[in-house]
């Protein structure tokens, strides 16, 4: 379990930002896709927001996608073995970085084709509880000509990341600018942020 944990943590420690394509089982995967399609065959699903409590609003000119929040008091087991899963990376960064991570919040996310994601970074100008941002991608046999890509603003330059299945990218949500660019067929993911109080 750790070695796939290290793989992500190494990417980060040298690039910003940590790749990995063995997080998740793809059995895992498969089961997390089945799930959120379904809650979208239901309308579960809700239009995201920007900001937060008081400042919270819904702009499509800025963010277009569409998501439903995890919870383990929904009893699905593909959900709960996510977070299982998360809760075993945030004890092993914990343990290695002495990262301080206390909590998290993952939602899934469905982007529409012409959906997208303006620029933006992942921490709230006035809370600092979200430390690191996930995301694990649930694309099935995603082509380059679907675009809809990550588009990650580093300081030496910019880097695209393809949404393809089992994928999962790692990064501090208060240093990395990124989008994601318009996509040319439905896009899915989840999405979250590892927390700490204070």
């Amino acid at each position: 379990m750790e070695k796939d944990f290290d793989s992500l943590l190494a990417g980060y420690l040298e690039n910003t930002i940590g790749i990995s394509g063995d997080f998740l089982s793809s059995e895992l995967t498969l089961r997390l896709r089945q799930q959120l399609l379904g809650l979208h065959q239901q309308k579960l699903l809700s239009a995201a927001g920007i900001g937060q409590a008081g400042g919270h609003s819904h702009n499509t000119g800025i963010r277009s996608d569409a998501i439903y929040w995890l919870d383990r008091e929904h009893g699905k087991s593909c959900e709960n073995d996510f977070l299982d899963r998360i809760d075993a990376f945030i004890r092993y960064l914990n343990r290695s970085c002495y990262a301080g991570i206390t909590g998290c919040e993952f939602h899934y996310s469905l982007y529409e084709a012409g959906s997208f994601y303006k620029k933006h970074l992942d921490q709230f100008r006035n809370n600092t509880k979200r430390q690191y941002s996930m995301i694990t991608y649930l694309n099935a046999d995603w082509q380059p000509a679907d675009e809809g890509e990550l588009l990650v603003h580093h300081e030496s330059g910019d880097q695209k990341i393809s949404p393809t299945e089992g994928k999962t990218v790692f990064f501090k949500s208060s240093e990395l600018l990124h989008e994601v660019l318009v996509t040319q067929k439905q896009r899915i993911s989840v999405t979250g942020w590892l927390k700490r109080e204070g």
